[in-house]
This record gives C-alpha cells, sequence and structure tokens, in this order.
C-alpha cells in the first residue's frame, strides 16, 4: 500500500509540474485569481511594485525625496511582485525548468531598453498591462481600452523594427549565449527540493506577516505566488495575444487573453453593482492620450524585452537575465520619468476618468466592452506577410 500510496503521489507531481498547463486554464486561473484579489483589497498591477523598488533604490541614493515611501516588503504592488517573481521560481524549480540563461549582448541591450520603454508607458497610461489595460478594462474604464488600443499599435510597430532589424543588422541580436544550472529531466534531484523548500518558506512568510500584524501584506504575498506559479506553469502571455495576430496569425493565447478578460470584467462588474467595490475604483484618467501613448511605448518595449510586466517578472523567475535587465529598466525608468511629469504638471493632462456605466448604463457598457474584448480564429496562420 505504501508503494502504491508513494507512487499515486509522485502521478499527481508529474501531473502538475511534469507537464504543461492549457493555456486556457492559466488564463481562467489568472482572471479568477484577480477577482478575488478586486474583492481582498484592490485589483492587480505591476507597474507600481516595480516603481516602488526604483523609488526606493533612488531614496537611498539620494535622487528621490520621499519620505512618505513604504519599504518593498511593506507596499502592497512591490509584495504581490516579489510573491509572483518567488513563486514562479518555485514553479521552475518544481518542474526542472530553471536554469541562468544569457542571451546575447544585442538582446540582453533590448532588454533593458524594452523595460525602460514599459516603465515610461505604464506611467502616461497610470498601469501596466496589467493594471492599466488588463484590470483597468475589467473595471469598465475607458482608459484600459486606449491602452488596449495603444498596445496593439505598439506591438505591430516592435515587430516592424524585429524584421527591420533582422534584415539590416542580422547579427545584431546573434552571438554566443550561456546556460548554467539545467536540472535533468527526470527524477527528483536539487531543484524539486529546493522548490518544495521554497513554497513552504513562502507560506511561513505569509504567516509571520500575520504575527506581526500585517495580515493584509501577508495576503498579498499568497496573492502574488499564485499568480507567479499560474503563469510559469501554463506559459499564459499577453505579449504573444498581442504580438501573434500580427505575427503568425495564431491566435491561442488572444483567445485566452479574451476569455481571461471576459470573466474578470464580469466579476469587477458584480463587485460594483452590488455596491463592494465603489465605482469609480480602478478608473485611471488616462482616456485618451495617457492610456493610447502609453500603450503604444508599453507595447514596444514589450516586444523587444520579449516579456510585459508580469511576463518580465515570472520569466526573471525561470533565470532569464534578459528579462532580469527588463525588470531593473522598467523599475529605474519609472520613479524618474512620473517625477518629470509631476514637476511639469503634465499628469494632470493626460486624459480624463471615464467610468463608461456612467454614460451608457450598465447593460451597453458591459455589451460594448464584451464586444473589445472578444476575440476571433484567424483565417490562417500565415499572417507575417502583413508585415513585410
Amino acid at each position: 500500500m505504501g508503494t502504491g500510496k508513494a507512487g499515486w503521489l509522485r502521478a499527481q507531481y508529474e501531473l502538475v509540474f511534469g507537464q504543461q498547463w492549457p493555456v486556457t486554464t492559466g488564463a481562467l486561473l489568472v482572471a479568477v485569481t484577480n477577482v478575488f484579489l478586486f474583492a481582498f483589497d484592490r485589483p492587480w498591477t505591476v507597474s507600481d511594485g516595480l516603481r516602488n523598488w526604483g523609488d526606493w533604490l533612488f531614496r537611498f541614493l539620494g535622487i528621490i525625496a520621499r519620505p512618505d515611501l513604504l519599504p518593498p516588503w511593506l507596499f502592497s504592488g512591490s509584495i504581490l511582485n516579489l510573491g509572483l517573481l518567488a513563486g514562479a521560481l518555485s514553479a521552475a524549480l518544481l518542474s526542472r525548468e530553471f536554469a541562468i540563461r544569457v542571451g546575447p549582448v544585442g538582446e540582453l541591450v533590448k532588454g533593458g531598453l524594452g523595460g525602460a520603454l514599459m516603465g515610461t508607458g505604464a506611467v502616461l497610461a497610470f498601469g501596466c498591462n496589467i493594471g492599466g489595460f488588463f484590470s483597468a478594462l475589467s473595471a469598465l474604464s475607458l482608459s484600459g481600452l486606449a491602452m488596449m488600443l495603444g498596445l496593439g499599435i505598439g506591438a505591430y510597430l516592435g515587430l516592424r523594427y524585429l524584421l527591420w532589424e533582422a534584415e539590416q543588422f542580422p547579427g545584431l541580436s546573434t552571438g554566443r549565449s550561456w546556460i548554467w544550472g539545467t536540472a535533468r529531466s527526470t527524477g527528483m534531484g536539487a531543484q524539486p527540493a529546493l522548490g518544495t523548500l521554497l513554497l513552504v518558506v513562502l507560506l511561513a512568510l505569509a504567516f509571520v506577516y500575520s504575527a506581526f500584524g500585517y495580515t493584509p501584506q501577508g495576503g498579498f504575498l499568497l496573492f502574488g505566488v499564485a499568480f507567479g506559479v499560474t503563469f510559469q506553469r501554463s506559459r499564459f502571455c499577453l505579449v504573444r495575444a498581442f504580438r501573434e495576430p500580427f505575427m503568425t496569425g495564431a491566435g491561442e493565447h488572444a483567445r485566452a487573453a479574451a476569455l481571461a478578460l471576459t470573466v474578470s470584467l464580469l466579476g469587477f462588474s458584480i463587485h460594483k453593482v452590488t455596491d463592494l467595490k465603489d465605482a469609480s475604483t480602478w478608473v485611471f484618467p488616462g482616456f485618451w492620450l495617457g492610456g493610447l501613448l502609453g500603450g503604444i511605448l508599453f507595447g514596444v518595449g514589450m516586444v523587444l524585452a520579449g516579456g510585459c510586466g508580469a511576463g518580465s517578472l515570472w520569466r526573471a523567475g525561470e533565470g532569464h537575465v534578459k528579462l532580469w535587465l527588463a525588470v531593473l529598466g522598467f523599475s529605474l525608468s519609472g520613479p524618474l520619468v512620473r517625477q518629470a511629469l509631476v514637476r511639469g504638471d503634465w499628469l494632470g493632462h493626460l486624459g480624463t476618468a471615464v467610468f463608461l456605466p456612467t454614460v451608457t448604463g450598465w447593460a451597453p457598457a458591459l455589451l460594448l466592452f464584451r464586444i473589445a474584448c472578444s476575440t476571433r480564429s484567424p483565417a490562417h496562420r500565415d499572417r507575417i506577410s502583413i508585415l513585410t
């Protein structure tokens, strides 16, 4: 019986960590987790946590004066990001997929530059592709719709650049790459053991937060871990959702993103209709200019970096150095751009806050946003011709 039980446990382990989860499953889990996070406190975003990291560094260096700045281990956005990063790392270790991957110099440069563009775009759009688009659109904020259009334009422009680069400078992103720490493909080994230990430590940290009177922070940590594990195991990617229709015509991630948006939209609407949350929550003053321009810059940046705000974090957890640099570029550019906009009094001129149901009523608003979220499978896969 002991052998049978051990065999059953091993089979369940391989089911969860031995194979990739369906993308649709990952999208549904992300959406449902975001709805519960909204009920717990506020919707999910990555940009404010990354900006907190940059603010903290710049304050330490004396570049930015922020006496009111919360430390990263107490700020909710930062804790979510740390949980996501650690959750992705634990999932990568448990699935034997962690390795330090150093790409060619050109790719590393694009990682840092792409991250800087994403940080800039996130400030203009009042959030990254998660907070300024996914969560804002779910909250029926027209700034989210503006950023969605901008992300599509930016993804197209970013792909155009990559094709131009490949034709004009074919050696720019080629060269020697390094990989260290690859695990063996079978057996438990060191990586699964380390992944298990890390998950135990993360769970214990949530209890430590609670013991010191920071119960909400412990909750944010667990939500972040859930996001990290889900993204790493399903490889659900919003960059691919915007990029694939232009590049190959594949629609798997685009359809999954539309499904996630629909579920998140319904969940957020229930919170607001029932007055569990105020109708103005997560409705940003970025319609149109801020959302559109920020989305364009963010879209170009995420294509160059190969990951969005969340994608950069979970892939950094897998060991991709290019995405480490993307996270660094994002964290450093956001505070500097925001400080420049505040000093120039530009933040108030990026648009207006529009909660669509106040203009059209609930039924038309939900219908319009459902249409905006919908996507259909491409008729064929060879779409690269539109870029050439």
